[in-house]
């Protein structure tokens, strides 16, 4: 009797580690459903092809559970929001990946690649090499009706970044990783060099 309790005990937990293997396997399915495939983004089909890999916004969302949501509907200052911070995290691990340094420098040296005037110049740098959808992004949030402004900048540097902040934040919600570093990679050549 007990040999069989026990033999039960293991089936059922067999079954339900298959089933949440398979419960598993349609998430990640339906992720790679949702990733756009483009030759111009191979983060995106290396997700496809790899199973394994998930992209830092995917995996939050996986971890919390949290719903698919057509990000073409989100506001404009929304992308911004969440490419201010994008942006700042791909600076600071430039910074500090660089080499170890007094924080106090350290915090120097991004404050210099974040600051709207540099936001604003990544635009001016990259603009030529956008899409068209990338373009429109931009423009939804360069042309957002913003209640704050920026300390060190003036309208026109301020709302391009905010342009740029929401072509960030936009990228990254679609899991388009490399399409931002390859901009940022302009935006660190370009401005980092010069001081």
């Amino acid at each position: 009797m007990e040999e069989s309790l026990t033999g039960n005990m293991y089936n059922l937990a067999d079954e339900k580690n298959q089933a949440d293997e398979k419960s598993q396997s349609n998430d990640m399915s339906q992720t790679e459903e949702k990733c756009q495939t483009d030759e111009k983004y191979p983060a995106v089909q290396n997700s496809q092809q790899n199973p394994s890999y998930l992209s830092f916004s995917g995996y939050i969302k996986r971890a919390f559970k949290l719903p698919d949501n057509d990000i073409r509907t989100y506001s404009p200052l929304t992308l911004a929001f969440i490419g201010d911070s994008v942006f700042d995290l791909i600076i600071r691990t430039y910074v500090v990946e660089s080499g170890n340094a007094p924080v106090n420098k350290l915090h120097h040296r991004c404050s210099k690649l974040v600051q709207a005037g540099a936001q604003a110049q990544l635009f001016h740098t990259v603009k030529d090499l956008l899409t068209e959808e990338e373009m429109a992004v931009f423009k939804r949030g360069r042309n957002a009706k913003s209640f704050t402004t920026a300390k060190n900048a003036g309208l026109l540097e301020y709302k391009t970044a905010t342009g740029m902040e929401a072509l960030i934040g936009y990228l990254y919600l679609t899991n388009r990783i490399d399409r931002i570093m390859e901009l940022m990679q302009h935006h660190i050549s370009s401005t980092d060099n010069e001081g």
